[in-house]
């Protein structure tokens, strides 16, 4: 029986979508299913909210600390969003995780999504979208954290975003949660199961020996067929 040798190297996954189409929650779901998943946590200089943890939700630092990085290379993506926050991507943390054979989730917007593409043309594009635009103002309003000029600005930049869905590889709408999760698990176990993984074939001595003799037998003109 022949076996293969996959890649050891970790697989990067990015998943952007539009404003509160529940991101967080599938990726929540995907890090609690599978253990050889990791989250690249990013930095940003926004202050930290009521229900924010240091290190889990983000690296909180201060403009200055984060335009500090920038100009020491630190940031494999960074933007300056809406209301001027930074929100940046670690590169050699990035690094790290996938050399030792981790799979490791990105969550960033759209333009971050591409620049990291260029970078790692290996990079699974996944993009979540909330079942309507209905949906997410329902969504937006139950959250109760926006007032209207932000609300109609997250609409524009969600419509925005959505015309971008075909720089992606896959799309997932994330109507039920849970089958949405099954989905991308599924997304990731198929990109497992590509060739372009695969870094040696072994073939096991006895199938080996087999061959060669049957490919000799073949070939080899001086054997006399049996007569009828």
């Amino acid at each position: 029986m022949a076996s293969i040798k996959e890649k050891t190297r970790g697989q990067l996954i990015i998943i952007s979508g539009t404003t509160c189409a529940g991101k967080g929650t599938i990726i929540n779901k995907l890090l609690e299913n599978n253990q050889n998943l990791e989250l690249s946590i990013s930095y940003t200089s926004r202050p930290m909210r009521t229900g924010d943890k240091e290190g889990v939700d983000y690296y909180f630092i201060s403009q200055e600390e984060f335009e500090k990085k920038i100009k020491e290379n630190y940031f494999l993506e960074y933007a300056k969003v809406r209301y001027g926050n930074y929100f940046g991507t670690p590169k050699k943390e990035l690094e790290e995780k996938l050399a030792s054979g981790h799979d490791v989730i990105l969550e960033i917007d759209v333009q971050g999504a591409q620049t990291v593409k260029k970078m790692f043309p290996e990079t699974i594009l996944i993009f979540i979208l909330a079942p309507s635009m209905e949906e997410v103002k329902r969504r937006i309003k139950a959250r109760g954290l926006e007032n209207n000029e932000q609300i109609i600005d997250r609409f524009k930049t969600a419509y925005r975003e959505i015309n971008e869905i075909n720089k992606y590889n896959y799309v997932v709408v994330n109507d039920i949660v849970e089958e949405a999760v099954k989905k991308v698990e599924s997304i990731l176990i198929s990109e497992k199961c590509r060739v372009d993984r695969i870094e040696e074939i072994f073939v096991e001595n006895q199938e080996e020996i087999l061959h060669e003799f049957l490919m000799g037998k073949e070939f080899d003109n001086s054997i006399t067929p049996i007569d009828k």
